[in-house]
């Protein structure tokens, strides 16, 4: 008796099936370091026929840490197995830090990422686009040799126009010009700036922009970095991006208030090298030579040095340090984000130096952009004011300011949140900076911050309403991709 394909289909997809779940089981089982997403990944694919396992197919493999590890080389997955740095190095690489206090936070640091420290830098507080986007204008008409831009945002309104005309000028002038916009948000613009971009001329670049279906896999992993370097020495970063939103000055229709920072001395470089990998990663030109890596001479007294961070590191060199530093802390923590939703290890970190008699202050903005994250954070938050973390919600408009500081001789600015988008997901790079004085001068803008904010007590937070309260832990189930 002849057997048709119609007796074999079901015992065939049958095996499609168990191949396909046991395969991407066991992939989950091999790549995924974060327990929680594991185990949904595994419970999607097996409780979900043919649609779970070609769901993590094409959303949950990091297919972009084997193409960037091939443009970048094996450097990040070698940090483990760098050499702690002897005493004397420690001492050499702090410079100007308190060594007893703060020691054990730099041989860490350079434990987690062997990237130098630079020490004669200066770095200068920009607030809000009023401030910033003038002394970037200005850099911008001063370039003679070259400039280097990477923003998530790059709006199509008055203060991108201002930007775009500052380039094309350059161009004009001989100036090379690089600009990487991110894929997603440069479609935060409607219409999208990139058509003035090809009407002028400008040399732009977009991080992973197609939406293609076989694209579709890089689509949750988007270039964040907030980086400006001009001629190679003068940089700016933090996590402002390109709008007139930003110039609250102006009134604008939704204002965001941020913060900003100017950045001169050698760890200009570090902007700069961050920069040229992943222009060479989206577009495969190098970058080199003094145009855009001059030597650059000591103007100032902070000791800092970059910390970029990607889903192509096996370790996040932005999330460990932030780690060690609520290690290390002795006096007082405070921590300004827009979006806080950390992750349990970190959450833990938090409350723990809380609960040995650390200051904690967490500032956060009253107003959020993204009310989903901010129902997410409140049952986080709750838990942490319970440890005697103190809450504080600051009034007025969005504030989209990023920074950290510790015992009044260390602090961390630059474009990442306290979220697992940024510490997981997202290209993010931050500056990791010893010194009193700059951070002298961030606490004391987050003290004025905090002398007209709300303080959100623990009794506040728990009494919420019962609605209120499943609708913020239903949200926080989904932290991980917020």
């Amino acid at each position: 008796m002849e057997t048709g394909f119609s007796d074999i289909w079901p015992f065939l997809l049958a095996f499609i099936q168990f191949g396909g779940m046991a395969g991407a089981a066991v992939h989950v089982l091999l790549t995924k370091t974060d327990e929680r997403a594991a185990a949904g990944w595994v419970g999607f694919v097996v409780l979900v026929p043919f649609v779970g396992w070609i769901v993590y197919l094409v959303f949950g493999v990091n297919r972009i840490q084997r193409r960037a590890r091939v443009l970048r080389g094996e450097k990040h997955d070698m940090l483990l197995l760098t050499p702690l740095p002897t005493k004397e190095e420690a001492r050499a690489a702090e410079g100007v830090i308190r060594l007893r206090e703060l020691e054990g936070l730099a041989r860490f640091g350079q434990k987690i990422l062997p990237e130098s420290f630079e020490q004669g830098n200066a770095i200068g507080v920009l607030l809000n686009g009023d401030e910033a986007y003038p002394a970037m204008l200005e850099a911008l008409a001063k370039a003679e040799r070259s400039i280097a831009i990477s923003t998530y945002i790059f709006n199509n309104d008055s203060a991108g126009e201002r930007f775009v005309d500052a380039l094309s000028d350059a161009m004009d002038r001989g100036v090379r010009v690089r600009l990487l916009i991110d894929g997603v948000g440069s479609w935060y613009s409607r219409p999208s700036l990139i058509p003035l971009l090809e009407k002028r001329g400008i040399d732009y670049a977009r991080f992973l922009h197609s939406f293609m279906p076989w694209q579709m896999p890089y689509l949750n992993m988007r270039n964040h970095q907030k980086i400006f370097v001009v001629d190679g020495r003068h940089g700016f970063t933090g996590g402002m991006n390109i709008a007139e939103g930003n110039m609250v000055g102006n009134e604008p229709r939704k204002p965001i208030h941020d913060s900003h920072f100017r950045v001169e001395g050698p760890v200009v470089a570090h902007l700069m090298h961050t920069f040229a990998h992943e222009w060479n990663f989206t577009t495969g030109e190098v970058l080199e030579g003094e145009d855009w890596f001059p030597e650059i001479e000591p103007a100032g007294n902070v000791v800092a040095r970059g910390l970029p961070a990607g889903p192509d590191m096996g370790l996040n060199p932005i999330r460990w340090t932030l780690l060690g530093a609520l290690a290390e802390a002795q006096h007082n923590v405070r921590i300004v984000t827009p979006y806080f939703i950390p992750d349990s290890t970190l959450r833990t970190n938090i409350a723990l130096a809380a609960m040995r008699g650390v200051i904690v202050d967490i500032v956060l903005p009253q107003t959020n952009n993204l009310p989903f994250c901010d129902w997410a954070s409140t049952p986080i938050l709750t838990g942490l004011a319970r440890s005697g973390c103190r809450i504080w919600k600051t009034s007025g408009p969005f504030n989209h300011s990023k920074m950290m500081t510790v015992d009044g001789m260390w602090a961390m600015i630059g474009s990442a949140n306290w979220d697992d988008r940024s510490l997981r997901l997202n290209f993010e790079f931050n500056l990791e900076c010893y010194g009193s004085e700059f951070t002298h001068e961030l606490d004391q803008l987050i003290e004025r911050r905090i002398s007209t904010a709300h303080p959100l007590s623990y009794e506040e937070l728990a009494n919420r309403s019962l609605p209120l309260r499943i609708r913020d832990s239903f949200f926080r189930l989904a932290s991980p991709y917020l």
